[in-house]
């Protein structure tokens, strides 16, 4: 391209400095996404004005086969739309021929799922450890029910924070619940985690009210639920942060591992769309690969 393009690139850079208050890394990325486009259009194009649609597809699917990642081209080509946005609005082009472009959808990626080796792990964690401090001698009970209940049911952590005692059916080994939207729905509670709450309850006479106390007795919150999490992560062998959701993950990776059909799953999480829990099969066939490439004699 000819050296007329510069004038123009200057005073976008500028106007994201100036105006936009854009940090200098931004303006470092998207000067870099500009000068590489410009390198790549050659003699294809003498001025910023001659480009159209097809000069950005062309580039993109040059990108494409290069291997770019696709939030790299996705960060290049926002740059591209800003970059016309603007001469559109201050140097009267017509329109944007980036507007056209349609560009390949930003990776979503996988959820974090612990092993079934490690779920246990943190599970036994509470019992094994010794109380400090002026903590109560049944918090031990109440960190085993919180743990258990989180993998047993893959509640949310803002659900847990607000069960009452009695949301758990322990008859009918249930617990009832407050989800997204403020709707209700009754998921189902393993034995384990049933025991553990049992127990729990009747360590620290919890009869009604909040069924998770901080040791005041007032409702643990979101955040105190959180740290009981952490205090355990600390003390295990786990070589990654493991949050709430994380459990929420590992249940529904583990029901579909073992044959749970998908609309059963959604139904126990509390998705509203079918489309948001089927970022799970994609989970469970990256472990199937696992498991037959490191099992199978002729896999590699």
């Amino acid at each position: 391209m000819a050296s007329c393009h510069d004038e123009e690139t200057e005073s976008f850079l500028e106007f994201l400095r100036s105006e936009k208050n854009s940090s200098p890394r931004t303006l470092d990325n998207y000067a870099l996404a500009l000068r590489l486009l410009r390198e790549w259009l050659g003699e294809r194009a003498s001025h910023w004005r001659e480009l159209t649609a097809d000069h950005f597809r062309a580039y993109l699917f040059q990108l494409q086969k290069e291997g770019l990642a696709r939030s790299t081209v996705r960060l290049r080509f926002a740059a591209y739309r800003s970059f016309f946005k603007f001469l559109v609005h201050r140097r009267g082009y017509p329109a944007s021929p980036v507007a056209e472009v349609e560009l390949p959808k930003a990776d979503k990626p996988l959820p974090v799922v612990l092993t079934l080796a490690q779920i246990e792990e943190l599970l036994d964690l509470p019992m094994k450890t010794e109380l400090h401090g002026q903590a109560p001698a049944w918090m031990r009970e109440r960190d085993a029910a919180i743990l258990e209940l989180f993998y047993s049911t893959g509640l949310r952590l803002a659900e847990v924070a607000s069960l009452d005692v009695p949301d758990i059916d322990p008859v009918n080994d249930s617990v009832r619940v407050t989800g997204k939207g403020s709707k209700d729905r009754l998921v189902p509670v393993g034995a384990h985690a049933i025991a553990a709450l049992q127990k729990y309850r009747f360590a620290a006479s919890v009869h009604e009210g909040p069924l998770f106390l901080s040791k005041l007795r007032k409702r643990l919150s979101k955040r105190s639920l959180n740290s009981v999490l952490k205090r355990y992560l600390a003390l295990s062998s786990i070589p990654f942060n493991v949050t709430p959701h994380k459990f929420r993950h590992s249940f529904a990776t583990h029901l579909l591992d073992h044959g749970a059909d998908l609309r059963s799953v959604q139904a126990l999480l509390g998705h509203s769309s079918l489309s948001t829990t089927q970022i799970y099969t994609h989970v469970t066939k990256e472990r199937l690969r696992e498991a037959y490439e490191s099992a199978h004699p002729r896999a590699k």
